[in-house]
């Protein structure tokens, strides 16, 4: 039986792990942190999972919230062009809900069933040095690192072709809350994203933490611009303080999710969370020190900016895609170009298409994808169409990114 060693446990790591040892391998994961450990932590993300990434867990039975995350129906996409003036706004239903389950009881649930299910789980936060020992032993026939964060990531190359940023292009900041009331342009629970040109972004995020139903508060701000409210607090801000920084900035920009946010609290002391990063992709095989070779999955590979939503879908279809490529290996080894020809079949697969969509989202919208905004607000087959990219990016390839793709379609519609 071949043994896999999994370093991190996050969606793709503990994902990859468990679906491992469902096909009868034998798995080592590595996690940091104890289950109790992540549920009494701080959110790590705000993960709002469509439905082909969803169905990576259900193929596996860990789709444990199934029945009690709220079911996210679409996205309501706002434009603003003046403070607290809408300028445009439309509604993009989903065929099959998103859902968005508070990684700090997903990841701990998962951590458990780890261990039920026959996965040796070591609770160690590895180092570079604790790698390089491990793979001269010769235990594992593969080691998969998936620890987005932290020493181990330093280890991949960046990609300089694939990376057209040096720097972070938001600064991001997320609180969890209850008593935020429905928008009564579309009740059922949605994303609503709010766009604020040459400021930055809130999202509204439908979700499912300790305490019940809730929703996420997601602010993010072009650097050094009137957002940025969190620029320059290099720890971790008092709770209390980044709600309020939240809200003030909701009341100044967006009376209308003001309207709403009147008795808004947050969902438990350790509800927020913020900070700012590159977005990077990185070659796909690190090298250690005794000559070993890792292979890097989802964020320590490829790590988007939230502005679309596909981190944790990323990680999802990542892992279900580096499953499928170790079952169709058989005995064979796990050498370094069946690594890199998995990691770039995924890439050509998934990773080029969101990658190349969000960068693209980080910049000012270009006139096409504006006057597809626009069209949407009178047509729901462009809005659905425009939804069901955040399932499948790569559609939008087929129209969404390309100018005279995109007026061609708005206008074949728009005539039909």
């Amino acid at each position: 039986m071949r043994k896999i060693l999994i370093v991190g446990a996050g969606q793709a790591g503990l994902q990859l792990a468990l679906s491992l040892r469902a096909e009868g391998y034998e798995v080592t994961l590595m996690s940091a942190r104890t289950p109790e450990e992540i549920r009494s932590g701080w959110p790590t993300s705000t993960q709002a999972m469509f439905d082909l990434s969803l169905q990576t867990e259900r193929a596996y039975g860990l789709n444990h919230w199934e029945n009690v995350t709220p079911p996210i129906q679409g996205l309501r996409a706002q434009l603003s062009v003046e403070k607290g003036q809408l300028a445009l706004a439309f509604n993009a239903p989903l065929d099959r809900p998103a859902q968005s389950t508070d990684q700090r009881i997903k990841m701990a649930r998962w951590l458990e069933d780890a261990e039920e299910r026959g996965v040796e789980v070591v609770y160690n936060a590895a180092t570079t040095q604790d790698l390089d020992a491990i793979t001269q032993l010769g235990r594992y026939d593969l080691t998969v690192v998936a620890a987005g964060k932290g020493d181990l990531v330093a280890m991949f190359d960046r990609d300089p072709e694939r990376s057209p940023y040096t720097e972070p292009q938001r600064g991001l900041a997320v609180a969890y809350v209850h008593g935020l009331r429905p928008d009564p342009e579309w009740p059922e629970p949605h994303v609503g994203f709010h766009a604020l040109p040459g400021l930055g972004e809130l999202f509204v995020i439908p979700g499912l933490t300790h305490s019940g139903p809730c929703d996420i508060l997601f602010w993010e701000a072009i650097p050094g611009g009137p957002l940025d409210r969190w620029a320059g607090h290099t720890g971790r801000m008092a709770p209390q303080q980044h709600l309020e920084i939240t809200l003030d900035l909701i009341r100044e920009h967006l009376p209308w999710v003001a309207a709403r946010a009147g008795d808004v609290q947050l969902t438990d002391a350790k509800a927020t969370l913020h900070g700012r990063y590159t977005p990077t992709v990185r070659r796909p095989v690190a090298q250690l020190p005794g000559g070993g070779r890792v292979l890097g999955l989802a964020d320590v590979v490829i790590a988007n900016d939230p502005i679309t939503g596909q981190g944790s879908n990323t990680a999802a279809k990542a892992a279900h895609h580096y499953l499928q490529a170790i079952l169709a290996r058989g005995d064979q080894p796990f050498d370094e170009q069946w690594m890199t020809e998995t990691f770039e079949t995924f890439w050509s697969a998934h990773g080029m298409a969101v990658t190349g969509w969000t960068n693209g989202m980080l910049q000012p919208l270009p006139p096409h994808v504006q006057q597809v905004l626009g069209a949407a607000t009178a047509n729901e087959r462009i809005a659905r169409r425009f939804a069901y990219g955040f399932v499948d990016p790569n559609d939008l390839l087929n129209w969404f990114v390309d100018p005279e793709k995109a007026a061609a379609y708005v206008g074949e519609v728009s005539g039909a």
